[in-house]
């Protein structure tokens, strides 16, 4: 096992399975300390058990992240056993039923639902672990998004997967995007980087696993933007060959 990671800290959402795994198996094999965050802790032990066999130091933390009560424990569980945090990759993220119909069918309830996880979680997550990241020494942010967020390619006509038209889903990400920017931008004087990650069409429990990417190819982009150099970007868009258009 690799050790360049020796000592860091890493909290991952939604890291019992899929993207979010794989993404904590990676960190965790280069020597982080990762947390599996999971809504079921039962479901996020088994991921860390699974680790733990692979000489990962994993645990599993109990984090719904549209629960407050569960942000906030996880917060101070971090702040107790390790002082500090030095990755945060925001992943948890959902996509319904019904966002897939055309977007004047789709109900207001199902935006609501999305925005939740995929935007209100998000943010719940990174201002609760703030304070944290600011005790490392180079904090790294990373919200797993989708270029179906990007207003650009869902401009284009041409674009690989312009008949994705989920109008909750993709308008999330496209939210998300912009709290990166954002965060990003208040946090410029500091270590801390915030960027997306585009994993691409990967396969998982959200398109029942029929797309064509593996999740060890989906967690590449947010390993880089996890480990990135002082001198590494912020406020940026990429996937696994570089930047993504907003």
């Amino acid at each position: 096992m690799s050790e360049d990671l020796k000592g860091k800290i890493a909290l991952i959402t939604g890291a019992n399975k899929g993207i979010g795994y794989e993404i904590a198996r990676q960190l965790g094999s280069r020597g982080a300390t990762v947390l599996v965050g999971s809504r079921d802790f039962g479901r996020g032990e088994e991921a860390a058990n699974k680790l733990r066999l692979n000489d990962i130091n994993a645990k599993a933390v109990q984090l719904d992240v549209v629960d407050q009560k569960t942000i906030d424990s996880t917060a101070e569980q971090i702040e107790n056993e390790f002082g500090k945090l030095d990755i945060l990759v925001n992943n948890a993220g959902i996509l319904s039923d019904g966002d897939r119909l055309p977007p004047s069918q789709v109900d207001i309830q199902t935006l609501r639902h999305t925005y939740e996880t995929n935007v209100f979680g998000v943010f719940a997550v990174t201002k609760a672990l703030l304070p944290l990241l600011k005790k490392s020494t180079a904090g790294r942010i990373v919200n797993i998004s989708s270029s179906l967020g990007s207003l650009t390619l869902n401009s284009d006509p041409n674009f690989e997967f312009a008949h994705f038209k989920l109008i909750a889903y993709n308008s999330s990400k496209t939210a998300l995007n912009a709290l990166t920017v954002l965060f990003a931008a208040e946090l410029k004087d500091t270590p801390i980087k915030v960027n997306a990650a585009d994993p691409g069409y990967t396969a998982t429990d959200i398109n029942q696993n029929q797309a064509h990417r593996t999740v060890q190819q989906g967690a590449i982009a947010a390993v880089k933007l996890a480990t990135l150099p002082e001198d590494g970007s912020t406020g940026g868009f990429f996937d696994e060959n570089g930047l993504v258009p907003w």
